[in-house]
């Protein structure tokens, strides 16, 4: 379909010299070329959104709950917790019964031994815009924050998700910040140092309140949106800490 697409200022050149000889060729060329820079453009396009129905219809959630199989048993141990977590947010995103088709592959995940994490994220750096990356990030340190506490191999197994993932890792410490409580966690958040200037602070909040507004998100996942909307709830709050603590 895709070759046919880049023949079509050909085919305009045929059908254009069959009724109007050469000059009909020559028309139907630049006609067809223009289709064709019309279909590149809307292509590209349409990968930019981010659409995670380009991976196959409910691949996104399954390679998702995959993601999640792997947080959940990283300390060894598969918390009940955490698979009401996952559960929950499946169903307040996607619908009872839509969640429930999907969750159904769930515990044959959780058994698995192992999940082919380069293969999945392969998958999600090729087809998932950056910032539903970030998103997914948020997402996994919520299943190991679900029962109360993170432990130190969660930690390390959604650190490996997230270089995996091409996750930076400056964004990476961003989001932990906002699970992991630390003295100079509302700093971290915003990506600077408790010794910033409150200038620098300043133009820190204004850069991840751009970068991570909601509506800077490419997908329309309910899922994605709705932990996009917290993080920045979150940088938010970050910000106004640092204004008090500050008398800004």
């Amino acid at each position: 379909m895709v070759q046919i697409f880049y023949m079509i200022k050909w085919i305009g050149a045929i059908l254009g010299y069959t009724y109007l000889r050469f000059g009909g060729a020559i028309l139907g060329y630049f006609i067809g070329s223009a289709v064709e820079r019309l279909i590149k453009t809307s292509s590209r396009k349409s990968y930019a959104t981010g659409s995670f129905r380009s991976m196959g219809s409910s691949q996104f959630e399954l390679n998702l709950l995959a993601l999640a199989a792997l947080v959940i048993k990283a300390d060894g141990k598969v918390e009940e917790k955490e698979l009401r977590f996952v559960r929950n947010y499946f169903i307040s995103n996607y619908g009872a019964d839509y969640a429930s088709t999907i969750f159904s592959r769930f515990n044959s995940e959780i058994k698995k031994e192992t999940q082919n994490l380069v293969e999945i994220a392969h998958l999600f750096v090729n087809r998932v815009p950056y910032n539903t990356r970030l998103q997914i990030i948020h997402f996994l340190f919520g299943i190991a924050n679900a029962d109360g506490s993170i432990s130190l191999s969660e930690i390390k197994k959604i650190d490996q998700i997230a270089a995996s993932l091409g996750i930076r890792h400056s964004n990476f410490e961003s989001i932990k910040a906002m699970f992991v409580q630390q003295a100079d966690n509302a700093y971290k958040i915003l990506e600077i140092d408790s010794s910033a200037t409150n200038a620098e602070i300043k133009k820190a909040y204004r850069t991840m309140a751009k970068k991570y507004h909601p509506d800077k998100l490419s997908s329309a996942e309910p899922a994605m949106q709705k932990g996009a909307k917290e993080k920045f709830q979150q940088i938010q709050a970050a910000y106004e800490k640092i204004q008090n603590d500050r008398g800004l």
